[in-house]
């Protein structure tokens, strides 16, 4: 394959990781506003929307594998492609966050349960904000753009602990919705963590750009380290 055709056709690949993205990033809004207006339309589409984040991800595994077997790419050109194969995976993990928070929309249908649905949707639209750039980040192989996202999850950690506060309240006051509350501070949880899945996109972006693998850290990581891993 000549140098022009691999170029073009890892353009077409980092095209279609922003893609996959988009669909996560709209994923994401649409199972937030969903479960805030209690809405199980919305929360089925979104869940049987997720099929199509998962076909997109394994179609742009398969390219990358076919490119990687027939072309045995070398150093940043190996590094980018090995790269998009964590990126997507990380992508189709959110993906199943959304998913995960429309189960929850559906389970809950109209059982009276107060949801923290203006954090929900501040949480929702500070991982979208983030994956927007941490994506645009890694196609461009802009490491400094990367190394610049991570700190904004702090935000998304101060939002998490405030909302796990307000449903332990919730769960204390009322000892019968204990069940639903739970089921809501699973959604604080799918929230932080797509936080997460963007710092180890930003992680990838440097990797490509430098050929170093480091684990970028936000301040608020020694408070984590306290948590097992999921």
């Amino acid at each position: 394959m000549p140098r022009e055709t691999f170029d073009r056709e890892l353009r077409r690949l980092q095209d279609e990781v922003l893609l996959l993205g988009s669909l996560v990033e709209q994923a994401a809004l649409d199972a937030v506003d969903g479960l805030r207006r209690r809405d199980v339309q919305t929360a089925r589409r979104v869940y049987l929307g997720d099929q199509v984040i998962n076909d997109k991800r394994f179609a742009i595994e398969n390219a990358v594998l076919v490119l990687i077997a027939t072309q045995q790419p070398m150093a940043h050109d190996l590094r980018t492609l090995a790269a998009i194969l964590e990126v997507i995976t990380e992508l189709e993990r959110m993906g199943d966050y959304c998913k995960g928070i429309a189960l929850i929309t559906i389970r809950l249908g109209n059982q009276e349960i107060d949801i923290p649905g203006r954090d929900f949707t501040r949480m929702a639209e500070l991982g979208v904000d983030m994956l927007h750039r941490a994506l645009s980040a890694f196609v461009n192989d802009d490491a400094e753009a990367a190394r610049k996202i991570p700190p904004d999850d702090d935000l998304i950690d101060e939002l998490y602990k405030k909302t796990t506060r307000h449903l332990i309240d919730v769960m204390v006051a009322n000892k019968d919705i204990i069940d639903r509350a739970n089921l809501v501070m699973w959604v604080c949880h799918n929230l932080e963590r797509f936080g997460d899945r963007v710092t180890n996109i930003c992680e990838r972006t440097i990797f490509i750009a430098t050929g170093e693998l480091l684990e970028l850290e936000t301040s608020d990581d020694e408070i984590k380290l306290l948590s097992p891993e999921e």
